[in-house]
């Protein structure tokens, strides 16, 4: 299973899918998702991440969570 680092916090985050777990009978999630705001900002965050932002964020609370 592949990872990549929460923007945030820097943790791997679990990718999940693609052909390392096609043959397990327990398939893994991925830990998280990008965020795309009309900016034309992006960031990778791991759920607990996520969590910690408003309810409609902006990329300027994610900006803020990330510096």
């Amino acid at each position: 299973m592949t990872t990549d680092p929460c923007d945030a916090c820097g943790e791997d985050v679990a990718i999940g899918g693609g052909i390392a777990g096609i043959w397990s009978s327990e398939p893994a999630g991925t830990g998280g998702m990008t965020l795309a705001f009309d900016d034309g900002s992006e960031y990778f965050l791991c759920f607990a991440c996520i969590e910690e932002l408003p309810e409609e964020p902006t990329g300027a609370d994610v900006a803020e969570l990330v510096g």
